[in-house]
């Protein structure tokens, strides 16, 4: 057997054993052709993670439409901008089964280049990571759960008053940055001490999550903020609100909570229960402080309750 014969045999060899190998492997290796975008080859495995024979790969379009609505925009600017450049790399994205269903894939690819630098062919891997990004979106979805807890009031159900601090900053910043009015309602309820004296204190938890849920009816646009300031005191921020569209907003949460018609019999002045409110308006001006603002508001409602409560106080 000639010299060059041998050698001919030894790289079939050596490639019937590489072959074997990727073939033996869970990761789907594949090579695509650069200029005419079609699959060279792709393993067998492909079968058994999606349903689709090999034979079904025959150019890039099979990729992209094996793929998820979602994914597939910026998956295939992605892999072809990179692949342009000649920069290896590597996407996530929903791979279409052939039963119909959705599995998430993990495509490695490396940029093979002539003997110009011009780029030839790509290979990679498909790794099946479906179980894992799972897992992984499940721990994100249940991270933001809690967070989201960390930012409601557990009697309530509306936000508390860490969510109320970080609203008013990034609302103060916002109104001040676009010379928008930014108005801020603080309330509190009349004689409460003397209604859990009179009914208890599960009987007051009761009315604190009635008065939250009217607050919150009466507060209807997307970034109206209702919250609870603590105790039986509640805060609304009013986000591009003037002083004319607050005030109303303020005597409806007033009315709204009077509609509700939650007998007061120690209240001094009403059989039912009432709220006392104390309101301000403002366009942040550079230097302006949001908590000054807060104490304004406060020592209107603190007016509102010595005037006789039950009644709106405004910032001039």
């Amino acid at each position: 057997m000639s010299r060059t014969r041998c050698q001919q045999t030894a790289q079939d060899a050596d490639s019937t054993i590489y072959k074997a190998l990727l073939e033996s492997t869970k990761a789907i290796p594949w090579k695509l052709d650069w200029h005419s975008m079609e699959f060279v080859y792709i393993g067998p495995q492909i079968e058994q993670i999606l349903g689709w024979s090999p034979e079904s790969w025959v150019t890039i379009d099979d990729w992209a439409n094996r793929m998820h609505p979602d994914d597939r925009h910026w998956v295939v600017d992605f892999c072809v901008s990179q692949s342009r450049e000649g920069a290896d790399h590597e996407a996530d994205y929903r791979a279409l089964t052939k039963s119909g269903e959705y599995r998430w894939i993990r495509d490695v690819v490396h940029v093979m280049r002539d003997e110009d630098g011009n780029v030839e062919a790509l290979v990679g891997f498909m790794f099946d990571i479906h179980e894992r990004k799972r897992t992984e979106l499940e721990l994100v979805r249940l991270q933001k759960e809690l967070e989201a807890l960390s930012y409601k009031d557990g009697l309530t159900g509306v936000a508390n008053r860490r969510m109320f601090d970080e609203t008013l900053a990034e609302e103060w910043a916002g109104a001040r940055r676009h010379r928008q009015p930014l108005s801020l309602i603080l309330l509190d309820i009349d004689f409460f001490k003397q209604y859990n004296d009179h009914f208890g204190h599960v009987q007051g938890d009761e009315s604190l999550r009635q008065v939250a849920q009217a607050l919150a009816g009466a507060a209807t646009r997307p970034r109206d903020f209702v919250a609870r300031y603590g105790g039986e005191e509640f805060v609304l921020v009013l986000p591009e609100t003037d002083a004319r569209a607050a005030h109303l907003i303020a005597e409806r949460c007033r009315n709204q909570i009077f509609k509700l018609q939650i007998a007061h019999p120690s209240s001094a002045v009403s059989q039912v229960l009432t709220v006392s409110l104390g309101l301000g308006t403002r366009i942040p001006d550079h230097g302006d402080e949001p908590t000054v603002f807060l104490r304004q508001v406060d020592e209107c409602l603190y007016n509102a309750k010595q005037q006789g409560r039950n009644r709106l106080v405004s910032l001039a």
